[in-house]
């Protein structure tokens, strides 16, 4: 996201505009707040308000992101963005020596003496975090998890004292920041990811409100799919009750999620076909999106799923008189 040469970026509803290193989300008229979406936006801001950073925690594909762009917008200040990184050391997050700086004074005032000064100071960059915490922007630490529990260790002062401490090679000398009384975390996280995350320490994990993200509710649902795919309501109904329906077969993170109803949409819309069992490209459609190598259900050692999205179309264009 860093960079002046991006200046706007799309995140599934919101639209975000770039400015150096923070982003300013801006809501997005395809954005769907529906009494769900409304509720988790609601008792996010109320404990943000009072000074608590808020962590979204749920499955791939159950808009953390979004929701926590959408909570951003509520607060009304510029938003740092952050993506988990296994890579990461807490320089990563707070800033880190990036070389020297000479300078050399040459005084020859007069002519029979020379004299020299040289000076060699380190040079310091601030990142994000501390970008953050100095201004009072909203962070949004997408996918903490993924990064090592050490580097996120610099947060416990922050989200506790209100202190970000520093090393003393920061360039104003100093070993700590004051918190700026306006800064806010936002955290999401998967907790059903299974490769390249770590376990948070407790401690952290004390230090902010956890609000679990499920799959939303069936008319959310409807609304997004019709919004992101312009599609009418009655053919995104069906793609979503498939959807829906195939969630009680896929396992752990392999359920599919909101992002196949909008992918199955967009394509149905752009080949102008309807969510009936008799149109042939909405079925192939179905096949391609949402039978994955990555789903391992199978039956009799041959994989279920192909099967099985065949049977749940019929069964659910059949019950909306879809045939």
């Amino acid at each position: 996201m860093s960079g002046n040469n991006l200046n706007i970026a799309v995140v599934d509803t919101e639209v975000i505009r770039t400015d150096g290193e923070k982003v300013e989300p801006e809501p997005s008229e395809h954005f769907v707040c529906t009494p769900q979406v409304k509720d988790l936006t609601d008792r996010a801001t109320a404990y943000l308000a009072v000074g608590y950073s808020v962590h979204f925690a749920g499955a791939a594909g159950t808009g953390k992101t979004t929701l926590a762009f959408h909570v951003a917008t509520k607060l009304g200040r510029p938003v740092i963005l952050i993506h988990g990184d296994d890579e990461f050391g807490s320089s990563d997050l707070v800033g880190k020596d990036a070389g020297y700086r000479k300078s050399k004074l040459v005084d020859n005032f007069i002519h029979s003496v020379v004299r020299t000064e040289e000076e060699m100071r380190s040079f310091w960059v601030d990142n994000r975090l501390t970008t953050a915490c100095r201004d009072g922007y909203t962070l949004i630490y997408d996918e903490f998890t993924r990064s090592r529990p050490e580097a996120n260790n610099v947060l416990l002062s922050i989200l506790e004292e209100g202190i970000l401490s520093l090393p003393s090679l920061r360039r104003t000398g100093e070993g700590y920041l004051d918190v700026h009384p306006s800064f806010r975390a936002i955290f999401t996280s998967n907790p059903e990811e299974y490769a390249g995350v770590h376990k948070t320490q407790d401690a952290l994990m004390d230090r902010i409100i956890t609000i679990s993200v499920d799959h939303y509710d069936r008319e959310t649902e409807v609304h997004i799919t019709m919004a992101r795919s312009g599609l009418p309501r009655s053919d995104a109904e069906v793609i979503v009750d498939i959807i829906r329906d195939l969630r009680l077969v896929g396992v752990n993170n392999h359920r599919p999620t909101i992002r196949a109803c909008i992918a199955i949409g967009k394509v149905l819309a752009h080949l102008g076909g309807r969510a009936e069992a008799k149109d042939e490209a909405f079925r192939w459609v179905c096949q391609d999106v949402l039978t994955r190598d990555t789903v391992k259900v199978t039956r009799g050692g041959e994989p279920l799923m192909p099967k099985k999205v065949e049977e749940v179309i019929a069964k659910v264009c059949k019950k909306n008189n879809r045939l």
